[in-house]
């Protein structure tokens, strides 16, 4: 790169947001790594990073991670939003507390960041935004309703993000796994992938890349399934 190029990831300390740490720096970035459990601290330090111990869900913790990494160094290039767990229980089981609760994990751990980062990479006019994001989006199951729900107003939220900073050479895309190796496996969900596996959050990471590079240039408002084929509608 003839530009150092930084990326922030965010509930980057496991799972897919630490193997996407793990690729970009390999691919060349410094990263920043924010996570709730200290564990975003020490793969930042492994990888040559910056991490902060903090929450997605605050506004706070996550202005002191993007200070900190244009104070180190000086720009902010791609922006990773990986999240957590939240709430599952029938539907209609649901309550307003668990409903909010989920606004937080799935949506809003999108929009707070975006919200800090977009104007940096407006000033710079580059920048990518990539989101971590769910299969069921498109194709809800019952299994993840207030991640289906509140992804599915990702993909909105994604689609006008685009149409207006697109000018300003941002992008946003969304990428959304199916049944991936961070979590527990079972075989009748195995066998129900037309791949008959699972993905690997390698897999995952590597598509984060892509959607982070110059070849993916001309990407954006997009949601890039990555299931091996479980959910195919349009």
């Amino acid at each position: 790169m003839s530009v150092e190029k930084v990326a922030i990831i965010t509930a980057g300390g496991s799972g897919m947001g630490a193997e996407s740490a793990r690729r970009l720096a390999a691919d060349g970035f410094r990263v920043a790594v924010l996570s709730s459990s200290g564990k975003g601290e020490a793969l930042a330090a492994e990888l040559g990073g910056l991490g902060i111990t903090g929450s997605n869900q605050s506004n706070h913790d996550l202005k002191r991670l993007v200070d900190a990494t244009v104070e180190k160094w000086g720009r902010i290039d791609v922006l990773v939003n990986s999240a957590g767990h939240g709430p599952r229980a029938a539907i209609l089981d649901i309550t307003d507390e668990q409903w909010h609760a989920g606004l937080d994990v799935y949506l809003m751990n999108v929009i707070r960041p975006v919200r800090l980062v977009t104007p940096i990479m407006q000033a710079q006019k580059s920048g990518a935004i990539i989101n971590i994001s769910t299969a069921w989006a498109f194709e809800p199951s019952a299994m993840f309703p207030t991640s289906a729900v509140f992804r599915a107003g990702l993909a909105a939220y994604t689609k006008i993000f685009a149409d207006t900073y697109a000018a300003d050479n941002v992008r946003m895309n969304n990428v959304l796994p199916g049944w991936i190796d961070s979590l527990p496996a079972t075989e009748e969900r195995r066998e129900a992938v037309p791949m008959k596996r699972y993905g690997t959050s390698a897999e995952i990471a590597a598509t984060v890349a892509f959607l982070a590079s110059e070849g993916a240039g001309y990407i954006t408002g997009q949601n890039l399934k990555v299931d091996g084929g479980l959910t195919r509608s349009v």
